[in-house]
């Protein structure tokens, strides 16, 4: 499927609180498995609705070291302190970060000092992590290797000069130009009403209505959904390239460009849904608001509630006397010398990334034996469920199958078809559906089969 791309940059679905997926809400102590998240959505979601006696536990698998690392970014900077960065300062970066080719200088210096701070972690910590929700102790030596590979190309971008053995890189502008073209083919010349067809017929039938058709039409021109501010965007967001292998007359060929969707669009993860209704309203049949105010009113609200959740370490807290005696830092340059141990803290929670083949080899530990409270698989990784995993749930585990509705490549008959087949394999696995799961064809749950 061209037009998703073969690395999920964010999902295809928004965000849910998974702790209210199943017949009654977990609570307690709870561990999920998430496969195949893409992007934080679900994680920041389901914090938000914690309650003070709840602990929340995230066992996470992707299928790709960069999702993994641009995982470990989008945290970094949800638990960045607002003494560090300001609500709205950090709202506008992880937005860039999460959905735009192409972002401000200023933005690039954030992302250069958080990888810098991740790929010290990464290397640095071995058996007990610096962070409980960047938690990659668990990973291989080779895919930490990996991460800090990743890590120093967001810090040092590859030059044209650079021996890594990959072809020149091109500017991502022309790296998505080019998928767009391919994509298009023949089509490519009235690509402006191939945008519109997409939004207006596929979208906006299933309910998107909030997607907005400048800035729709903007971000599949160019890769870029998200510009709030008067600014110049014009630094390629490194975190959304990466590296396939071609073969070209009998030679492999590693070729770094963005590989992602560029069909649904980022809005889908924050942008379309909300719990402020006062988002959702229209008039005279057009929504008030698009799905870029939405994302972004929707993104600083969960910031909110991990402020409320987080506490800030004693080591990132100077003395006193200095503190008053000191001037008050700048937001710009104080966050820029924040460090792992400086992230705030969330009292109960932890997020794991666990190897990418480590899902067939679960039900073979002790340590997750009927371990998992809720299981958690992507449209592009619920192939990877198996009748095996059962061993790992516990007796009242509920299962949530992300569904293809907001995958525009497939037809409507192809998307009821996975649907389908999406039950049959849960069937398979020892789960039923829940009867009483609203089908709102965005997830499809599942309980455990009774004896």
């Amino acid at each position: 499927m061209e037009g998703a791309g073969r690395l999920n940059c964010w999902g295809f679905s928004p965000a849910r609180d998974l702790l209210t997926t199943g017949p009654v809400r977990q609570e307690g102590e709870v561990n999920v498995l998430m496969v195949g998240g893409a992007d934080p959505r679900h994680i920041l979601k389901t914090i938000s609705s914690l309650k003070d006696t709840d602990s929340l536990h995230i066992w996470l698998i992707e299928n790709s070291m960069e999702v993994v690392a641009r995982q470990l970014l989008l945290l970094f900077l949800s638990l960045t302190p607002q003494e560090s960065m300001g609500l709205h300062e950090k709202t506008e970066v992880f937005l860039e970060l999460f959905g735009n080719s192409e972002i401000r200088r200023q933005t690039e210096e954030t992302l250069r000092h958080a990888a810098s701070c991740l790929s010290l972690s990464v290397s640095d910590t071995l058996e007990t992590a610096s962070h409980a929700c960047l938690d990659t102790t668990l990973l291989k030596f080779k895919e930490r290797d990996e991460l800090v590979r990743i890590f120093k190309q967001w810090i040092q971008p590859p030059s044209s000069s650079s021996s890594s053995g990959c072809s020149a890189p091109v500017p991502i502008t022309k790296a998505w130009e080019g998928r767009v073209r391919k994509h298009l083919g023949t089509r490519y010349d009235s690509r402006k009403g191939c945008f519109d067809w997409d939004l207006t017929m596929k979208l906006h039938q299933r309910g998107c209505g909030v997607i907005n058709k400048q800035q729709y039409v903007g971000w599949r021109e160019r890769g870029s959904a998200f510009q709030m501010r008067e600014g110049v965007y014009n630094v390629d967001n490194s975190t959304l390239l990466s590296t396939r292998v071609f073969t070209h007359r009998g030679d492999k060929v590693a070729v770094r460009g963005y590989w992602g969707d560029i069909v649904s669009s980022p809005y889908l993860s924050f942008g379309i849904e909300s719990d402020d209704k006062s988002l959702l309203q229209t008039q005279n049949g057009t929504h008030i608001k698009t799905a870029q105010d939405i994302s972004y009113a929707n993104v600083q609200a969960l910031f909110q509630s991990l402020s409320c959740r987080g506490s800030c370490p004693a080591t990132a807290q100077p003395d006193t006397e200095e503190t008053q005696a000191a001037p008050t830092a700048q937001p710009e340059t104080h966050h820029k010398s924040i460090k792992i141990n400086d992230l705030m803290r969330l009292n109960g929670i932890s997020v794991t990334f666990l190897p990418m083949d480590s899902l067939s080899k679960l039900p073979e530990k002790q340590k997750y034996s009927q371990f998992f409270n809720i299981i958690y698989f992507s449209a592009s990784m619920v192939h990877q469920l198996s009748p095996a995993l059962r061993q790992t749930v516990a007796s009242s585990a509920v299962l949530v199958l992300e569904l293809a509705r907001y995958v525009l490549d497939l037809t409507k008959e192809q998307e009821q078809g996975f649907a389908e087949k999406v039950v049959d394999m849960a069937k398979e696995a020892g789960f039923e559906p829940w009867r009483e799961a609203q089908t709102d064809d965005l997830y499809a749950t599942f309980t455990l089969q009774r004896e």
